[in-house]
């Protein structure tokens, strides 16, 4: 009797333990998405926010701060736990479920011409570093997937940082060098050609894709275990990486040319078919102009009106007497100056369809592209419209948490792994 009762008792154990994580790992609704009301789909929107990690390719915190005086001490408004400032803050954060914002650090082309990129890029690291030790119950430097997944637990947001600009890799020693800071990702290149590769924004082709320089970079960003972020270089650069790399690339915050046609920024469908196939992941830009060239052409025009109307009463755009004035004026036209949550989801439902589910993120740009986030997505609170547009189009539970999360991790830790075997 005393041997069946034991294994009785062990099976009942097995099954209520196995019934406890199956109700802790499921992401199912009590009610299927299709037939829920509008609200029970919001509210259900935000509880996917809340319990998948959201990771975010790209924001610009630390170079705004940069130009606000930040301070390393708690009382100064420039350390983003709660501000009226920027996109970004940890209780917006919390908000909208983000776990881990990639900061960028980001170095404008001018430190190609001037010298002192390195130096630059060592005060935004410190930056990033200090926010983590002022606030330690609330942020945390993160260089791995694993404690990214561990502060989610806690609660903490993940700060893992990328390079916009590879100007600071003056040489191959600066890829280690920069690895050992925190960096995870390097954005080859930005807005004008560098010695590593040509920019999609510059019009010299001064390489005719990556330099020479650039392919030992590419090589030694494998080895060492950074991952390579192709947003922002040329066509060229992207497909001679893509063929150089042993391990998937990312597109920080990009966006699909087949919305925007004559602008190089964005990936053309061919690309992102190749990134696919690369394993890799596009980051989709938030960004108005980077979702609707209709938008830019409206913006532009209305741009030059809005100029007059200051002119005419004798305003410049910084004057504080403006300010109503162009308030009232962007909310009569917000329509023709800014795109919307839903052509976001148009970008993803792209991607989707070209290379698949897998090779989807979100990299929203905040704080980087100013004035032109779309409606529905104007700070870090806002990820959840996102999801609920998303699950309003018919992706799962499953879907959303690899698009959040899991695609860039799956790379990183690639990345990790490739790095490793080398």
């Amino acid at each position: 009797m005393n041997k069946y009762l034991a294994l009785l008792i062990a099976a009942c154990f097995f099954f209520s333990c196995k019934e406890n994580s199956s109700s802790e790992t499921s992401t199912a609704p009590t009610k299927a998405v299709a037939d829920m009301s509008d609200d029970e789909l919001k509210t259900y929107a935000d509880e996917l926010a809340q319990k998948f990690i959201i990771a975010d390719g790209h924001v610009d915190l630390p170079y705004r701060l940069s130009t606000r005086f930040f301070r390393l001490y708690k009382e100064y408004i420039g350390i983003p736990v709660e501000s009226d400032e920027g996109d970004f803050d940890y209780v917006r954060a919390r908000k909208g479920g983000l776990d881990a914002p990639f900061m960028s650090i980001y170095i404008p082309a001018r430190y190609q011409k001037t010298g002192g990129a390195k130096v630059f890029a060592d005060s935004l690291i410190a930056m990033i570093d200090s926010i983590s030790n002022v606030h330690p119950d609330k942020f945390h430097l993160s260089t791995t997937p694993d404690q990214v997944e561990a502060n989610h637990k806690k609660n903490i947001v993940s700060l893992p940082m990328g390079m916009e600009n590879g100007a600071p890799l003056l040489e191959l020693s600066d890829v280690e060098y920069y690895h050992k800071k925190g960096i995870r990702y390097v954005t080859l290149t930005h807005s004008k050609d560098n010695q590593i590769c040509d920019s999609s924004y510059d019009t010299t082709a001064t390489h005719g894709g990556l330099s020479e320089y650039g392919r030992q970079i590419v090589a030694e960003m494998n080895r060492v275990g950074i991952m390579i972020d192709i947003s922002h270089v040329s066509d060229k650069a992207f497909f001679q990486t893509i063929e150089l790399t042993k391990a998937p690339v990312i597109a920080s915050h990009s966006s699909c040319r087949k919305f925007t046609p004559d602008w190089q920024r964005n990936m053309a469908d061919d690309m992102i078919k190749k990134l696919g196939e690369n394993g890799g992941v596009i980051h989709i830009n938030f960004g108005s102009t980077f979702l609707d060239s209709k938008i830019k052409k409206s913006a532009d025009s209305l741009r030059t009106v809005m100029k007059n109307i200051l002119a005419e009463k004798g305003f410049e755009a910084e004057d504080s007497l403006a300010k109503p004035i162009i308030e009232a004026f962007k909310k009569e036209h917000k329509t023709a100056l800014y795109s919307d949550v839903e052509m976001v989801a148009n970008h993803i439902d792209h991607v989707r369809d070209l290379a698949g589910v897998d090779h989807i993120g979100f990299g929203s740009d905040f704080d980087g592209v100013g004035d032109s986030l779309p409606i529905g997505l104007k700070d870090v609170s806002a990820y959840p419209n996102l999801i609920y547009t998303l699950l309003k189009r018919g992706y799962s539970a499953e879907d959303i948490e690899k698009i959040c999360w899991k695609n860039t991790a799956r790379v990183w830790r690639e990345v990790e792994r490739v790095a490793t075997s080398m």
